[in-house]
């Protein structure tokens, strides 16, 4: 537990980080995205590329924000779980709790 607490707090811990396997269904994913993106910009002129472009970083900028909001979301939802688990009076039958 201290090790992973040292971590975080020097920063060693960024959980948005994330490889992509090779070969994976998200590296195929992406290449495919980029392939299209490419074309794109190749069929379009210059106000169409602009166009394109703040499009693109609009959607990165949606997919960061939508990505710290799940990750908070599931933080919560496991601290949430693990404060039932220390719960010794959750209903146990055993114990004859409510």
């Amino acid at each position: 537990m201290r090790k992973t607490l040292e971590d975080l707090y020097y920063g060693n811990i960024t959980p948005n980080e994330q490889r992509m396997t090779p070969g994976s269904e998200m590296e195929k994913a992406v290449a495919r995205a980029a392939s299209c993106e490419k074309q794109l910009m190749e069929q379009l002129g210059e106000t169409g590329q602009e166009a394109l472009t703040k499009l693109i970083r609009s959607q990165h900028e949606i997919d960061s924000i939508t990505a710290a909001e799940n990750f908070i979301l599931g933080f919560r939802l496991g601290v949430r779980l693990m404060a039932e688990c220390m719960d010794d009076d959750d209903g146990d039958i055993r114990t004859g709790g409510e």
